[in-house]
């Protein structure tokens, strides 16, 4: 039975719908607090940030979360190889003389003309639709078997290569790590999970000998206290920014060190803001919005029969989860600042409007099942 546009609309899920564009809608409200000084400074309008994030996140984000929740998610199967040369396209953008940007040390963002984005947000979303339809055209059986692992791995392997090679370690990992809880997901033996999580991390010990900001970041994490005018000094003013709350905070729009003191307020230090303002109390409050939402792609996940909506689902959910916990965990000092960013609430058109297509894609999923 075809459904008509108007219940279409409200048959989508209105928990993963809800939680998305308040998620939103809150970030909008964090960056106006957090980002004021340092947009005045830069731009001489304190609303710099917040308008750039509601035309080239909220709107464009909202406009996609509606075409992908209303389109039959089955559809992206059958696109699911384009969506990985899509994929090795994207990321071989900022590699272009003319086109690949420069932008804090990354040459992870493209420009056209005017047009500028960061073709690893895009690639989260494209990549998890390729593995996704993957897995979903195998059976657990299947999955069992070691030829399996093969293309799997290869794959993965060029998507992180090209990611490393910017670098974005942030990204690397995150994606990794969603591939690699999907692969467990699909039906995959535990041990050859243990297996490749030890390769990667191998892998990353690697980075860290032969490249020397890797290494002055891990040696910053063990030892924030050595140098907290130099490379220690943006994990050093983030403690104290989240330190400063307590379990009440100081109140919205009264953080001490969004003026000009913590780097990146805008981006990956705006959890530390938000802390800073908010206390323990609201901020877990925020964390757990973040929780409810990874547990609800989950259930969606569980409950679909269809094993392709399934692993989009779960995919999605475990996206959010790494993002948030990478973000938040390097804001306290229990893993390296990576410059992930935190999902929905952190400055970046590209991330905004991808996060929020996807959020449509899986609320999407239970409609399409009912349908």
């Amino acid at each position: 039975m075809r459904l008509t546009l108007r219940q279409r609309l409200l048959s989508l899920d209105p928990v993963i719908t809800g939680l998305a564009l308040g998620l939103s809608v809150l970030g909008l409200a964090v960056l106006m607090s957090a980002t004021g000084p340092v947009a005045f400074q830069r731009y001489g309008d304190s609303l710099f940030f917040v308008k750039r994030q509601l035309l080239q996140g909220i709107l464009p984000g909202t406009t996609l979360f509606l075409l992908f929740a209303l389109i039959d998610y089955r559809l992206w199967k059958r696109l699911a190889f384009p969506a990985f040369v899509v994929s090795i396209i994207l990321l071989l953008l900022p590699y272009i003389p003319g086109i690949g940007v420069e932008v804090g040390g990354s040459h992870s963002w493209a420009a056209f003309g005017p047009l500028r984005f960061q073709p690893s947000e895009v690639v989260k979303l494209t990549f998890l639709v390729y593995i996704a339809a993957w897995f979903a055209s195998r059976t657990p059986e299947r999955m069992r078997d070691w030829h399996e692992l093969v293309p799997f791995v290869g794959s993965l392997a060029l998507v992180c290569a090209m990611l490393i090679g910017q670098p974005d370690t942030g990204t690397t990992a995150v994606i990794a790590g969603t591939s690699l809880f999907l692969y467990v997901f699909s039906g995959a033996p535990m041990v050859w999970f243990l297996l490749m999580s030890g390769i990667g991390a191998a892998t990353v010990f690697l980075l860290i000998k032969i490249s020397p900001y890797r290494a002055a970041r891990f040696m910053t994490f063990l030892h924030p206290e050595l140098d907290p005018q130099g490379i220690g000094y943006h994990i050093n003013q983030a403690i104290l920014a989240v330190g400063s709350g307590g379990f009440l905070g100081l109140g919205f729009g009264k953080s001490r060190q969004k003026y000009l003191y913590l780097p990146e307020v805008e981006a990956d230090s705006i959890f530390a803001v938000m802390a800073e303002e908010l206390g323990f109390f609201l901020t877990m409050v925020v964390m757990a919005l973040f929780v409810a939402l990874v547990w609800r792609c989950f259930v969606i996940a569980k409950r679909t029969p269809d094993r392709f909506g399934s692993m989009l689902a779960a995919g999605f959910g475990c996206w959010i989860g790494i993002q948030a916990w990478m973000n938040i965990a390097s804001m306290i000092g229990l893993m390296p600042i990576t410059g992930v960013t935190l999902p929905f609430i952190s400055h970046g058109g590209t991330s905004l409007t991808i996060l929020l297509a996807g959020a449509g894609l899986v609320a999407g999923i239970s409609r399409t099942d009912k349908a």
